[in-house]
């Protein structure tokens, strides 16, 4: 049993104390790392880096743009009797309207990916994120769900959402012709138990009509989905793209070609939402060793004349190598709540975005594959799917990374305090002696506590040339 207290230090060394400072100077800068740095300390004072580092630089994005380019398709197989939970809500694949209603609800998802052609990213010459951004991309997705959680009506499913694909569900009872589900009109796919990856879609013409419908008047909720979606898009102007987040991530010691951890992650998170007026009526609050102040929420929810909506993210550790088997019923049951909004995580090699479980298998949208960077500007429809998943993936959920950050959402104060009340209730059914996090009453500087930005790995601790994709316990 690898019994750890979540509440242990999670980093080793401070970003500004001395040795921190002499081992990020002395260190070597190469792909996995971020800019080159090097003796020349007029050199990397000018940001600049010699025509090797950049050579390198492009060889190895060029490397990792190859080998995060193509994946391997395997079906996943979902059980037709044990029920599945999706960031709250629970499906039995035991008729095909049920399937048909995960399926809407998974495919709504905003789905970020490793990205490349993109504008250079500040301080570097990289132009894609394949292999070393994947915790980033982890991130705006679980923000990206709180923001559709705030801003679209409760329900809401994107009514373009791709038919899943590489998915098996076992059906035991056909369903009618066609029907509505969440305000969709689906179209039949067949009366037989059958694996609905394999049977062909509506004709490409009836697709193009219907999108073509759409196109002449979207509905308020679909031009602010394509709205929300425009804002994690990977150009500087993007209030929560790739290029804003590692502009923040500057702060706390990292660089593009860093490797960032969850709990860095939702700091930076915190600041994208802090510093942009897109959504002044929201504000993010990260949890300082494993513990939510009520009074530090609700003062920061206060801050303004309306109360501010607020996103809880939780950065917490699982146990020690590995994940303790006493906290996997805690993580099944903060995915059954509707204020979970994910967790983002990961396991040995990339990180993942975890949004539902199935038994001993944990669902889950993955970062790895590299797709080209899309534009705001380009086709509504092209633009749009590469933000949308249409295959589910899983794996046993002892095989998630202990390091982690828990998402959670509350639109009002009376949810803030449902919340706590729910996720309390979670949280005490571990077996475990030390509970994943908790909730207490009062402010962080009742307990001694500073607000302050996490502290970072030293170099010594980032990635190799062997590795510039492993996923780093912190």
């Amino acid at each position: 049993m690898n019994s750890v207290s979540p509440s242990s230090a999670q980093y080793v060394q401070p970003a500004d104390s001395p040795e921190g400072r002499r081992r990020r100077d002395l260190h070597s800068g190469h792909f996995g790392h971020g800019p080159a740095g090097g003796a020349d300390g007029g050199r990397e004072g000018s940001g600049e880096m010699d025509e090797v580092d950049r050579l390198k630089t492009k060889l190895m994005s060029a490397w990792n743009n190859v080998k995060y380019g193509w994946s391997v398709k395997s079906k996943t197989v979902f059980n037709k009797t044990s029920p599945l939970y999706l960031l709250g809500q629970s499906y039995v694949f035991n008729n095909e309207d049920e399937v048909e209603r995960f399926s809407l609800a998974f495919a709504s998802r905003l789905w970020l990916t490793y990205r490349k052609d993109f504008p250079p990213l500040g301080g570097s010459a990289l132009t894609s994120d394949c292999g070393w951004g994947c915790m980033l991309r982890s991130g705006q997705m679980l923000l990206a769900q709180g923001l559709l959680t705030h801003l679209l009506p409760p329900g809401w499913h994107w009514a373009e959402s791709p038919h899943l694909t590489d998915v098996d569900f076992e059906i035991l009872h056909p369903r009618s012709p066609s029907r509505t589900v969440g305000g969709v009109t689906i179209p039949t796919w067949g009366s037989s138990p059958v694996s609905r990856g394999s049977q062909t879609p509506p004709p490409v013409g009836h697709a193009l009509q219907r999108r073509s419908v759409q196109e002449g008047g979207d509905s308020p909720a679909e031009a602010l989905h394509r709205r929300l979606v425009g804002w994690f898009g990977d150009d500087p102007a993007s209030p929560f793209g790739l290029h804003r987040l590692v502009e923040l991530g500057r702060s706390s010691g990292k660089r593009a070609g860093d490797w960032y951890g969850p709990s860095v992650v939702a700091h930076i998170l915190r600041k994208a939402v802090a510093v942009t007026t897109e959504v002044e009526d929201m504000a993010v609050y990260v949890a300082q060793d494993c513990t939510v102040y009520k009074e530090d929420v609700v003062r920061l929810c206060e801050s303004s004349p309306r109360w501010k909506s607020v996103i809880i993210l939780v950065p917490v550790r699982l146990g020690g190598e590995s994940l303790n088997p006493s906290y996997v019923q805690c993580v099944k049951n903060i995915l059954k709540l509707q204020c979970c909004i994910g967790i983002i995580g990961g396991k040995p090699k990339h990180s993942l975005f975890f949004i539902g479980f199935q038994g001993k298998t944990i669902t889950h949208l993955a970062t790895s594959q590299s797709q080209l960077n899309k534009r705001v500007r380009e086709t509504k429809y092209v633009f749009l799917q590469s933000f949308h998943c249409n295959s589910p993936r899983k794996m046993g959920v002892g095989r998630m990374d202990p390091s982690c950050t828990i998402g959670f959402y509350a639109r009002s104060k009376k949810d803030f305090e449902t919340l706590c009340s729910a996720v309390g209730g979670a949280l005490s059914s571990s077996k475990e002696k030390y509970p994943i996090f908790t909730f207490v009453e009062g402010g962080a500087h009742d307990y001694g506590q500073e607000d302050a930005p996490p502290q970072i790995l030293p170099s010594s601790h980032r990635l190799g040339h062997s590795g510039a994709d492993e996923f780093v316990l912190l």
